[in-house]
């Protein structure tokens, strides 16, 4: 390791070699920026305030180290922001997928291997790699792992814009990547002199408010998490409110819709990462088949996937609600809530499912569920998740009790 000072090196040129680098690590975008988040901690603040956050806690608890990068690692002045591609370039379409009442939809993200590890071993060699240009450093790798404003601080580098439904969107690649940073006291050059803005180049469409299936983005940059499918089915630990379940159609883990709709992901491009590829046919998973998995199965199928994070006791919870509106032909029915008149009109994605011959699986389904609350009658949050999906086509045990 060379003992380069830091006051000898030429951060022009290193950010260069870094840049190169990290493409041979498999980023497709670099970018660096100050620490300076004022505008999006006002946001953030109005947002918990609203308490569209829900239950994670978390959000709230960790104060201003989301928005002042220093107050969460000592002595940083830049972040170097990542962008990773992940859309899978095969595997069963979305559309194809939402509309197949039989089987249910995860989000693509989840499809493959958790990118988590995968990007924070990548980045940690990247930052390897500076030491060994600049010297001994003050640095700290994150990876949706830490109380940090990530598409903020991507947009900052100019790595995009944050989009009217809250995702960092890219002209070049639409919004399908992942982001990972560097906090770091080296005094890089930034990026960018004139970041984008919120909804830059999202100009006067609303497509995807309008194809929110619960209504989640409450207005432009507003998610109410409390609403949102992916936090439903993800994050919330407790029952699904009633309310939001028919809605939730066959999504079983997260939800696209906002993506699929919006124009600029046509310029998205295919993964070459093999790791993010579709594993154990999680692109388009039989709804029963999985339904039926016992924890120690369940557990092996989803080794190294983002998705066992919410153990098999949720799993089932969501994949009843999949198979409760199966029963009961409500997939593609009520997807927006009715106070949104204006949604009435607007473009959907493909997600209305069609009508299947249910004289094969019907019967099926309801020896599943019924099973289920046979099983696990000790748990009254799945039992009572049971109950509602049996309970879309009248065939509920409990109504003849």
């Amino acid at each position: 390791m060379p003992d380069t000072a830091p006051d000898t090196v030429d951060y022009h040129a290193l950010l260069q070699t870094i840049r190169q680098r990290s493409r041979e690590l498999g980023f497709q975008q670099l970018g660096v920026s100050g620490i300076r988040l004022d505008e999006d901690e006002r946001h953030l603040q109005a947002w918990l305030k609203k308490g569209f956050h829900g239950e994670m806690d978390y959000m709230a608890r960790h104060g201003l180290k989301r928005s002042r990068p220093a107050r969460l690692v000592e002595n940083t002045c830049r972040v170097i922001s990542v962008r990773m591609d992940y859309l899978p370039p095969a595997g069963a379409a979305p559309d194809k997928v939402l509309s197949d009442a039989q089987s249910g939809y995860v989000s693509r993200y989840a499809l493959g291997r958790d990118y988590h590890k995968l990007m924070r071993k990548r980045l940690q060699k990247l930052a390897g790699y500076i030491t060994s240009l600049a010297g001994v450093f003050g640095y700290r790798v994150f990876v949706d792992s830490a109380p940090v404003l990530e598409k903020a601080l991507a947009q900052q580098a100019g790595l995009g814009w944050i989009g009217k439904h809250s995702n960092l969107l890219n002209r070049e690649a639409g919004s399908w990547f992942f982001l990972g940073e560097i906090y770091t006291d080296l005094p890089l050059p930034l990026t960018t002199t004139t970041p984008q803005t919120y909804g830059q180049h999202c100009g006067d469409c609303t497509a995807c408010l309008a194809a929110c299936p619960t209504g989640a983005i409450v207005a432009p940059f507003q998610v109410d998490a409390r609403r949102c499918i992916s936090y439903l089915t993800i994050e919330l630990h407790g029952p699904i409110p009633e309310v939001f379940r028919r809605a939730m159609g066959n999504r079983i883990y997260g939800c696209d819709d906002c993506q699929l709709c919006c124009p600029w992901n046509r310029f998205a491009r295919p993964t070459p990462e093999a790791d993010f590829l579709p594993r154990h046919g999680l692109d388009k998973p039989d709804l029963l088949e999985w339904f039926l998995l016992d924890e120690a199965e369940f557990l092996r199928r989803t080794e190294g996937s983002p998705i066992r994070r919410i153990g098999h006791r949720r799993w089932l919870r969501n994949v009843s609600v999949a198979l409760g509106n199966f029963l009961g032909n409500f997939l593609g029915n009520a997807q927006a809530p009715p106070t949104a008149e204006t949604r009435a009109s607007a473009p959907k994605p493909a997600s209305t499912a069609k009508q299947t011959d249910k004289r094969i699986t019907r019967q099926a389904i309801h020896q599943a569920l019924t099973q289920g609350l046979s099983q696990y009658a000790d748990d009254a949050m799945l039992s009572e998740h049971f109950h509602w999906a049996l309970a879309q086509d009248g065939h509920d045990p409990a109504s003849s009790e």
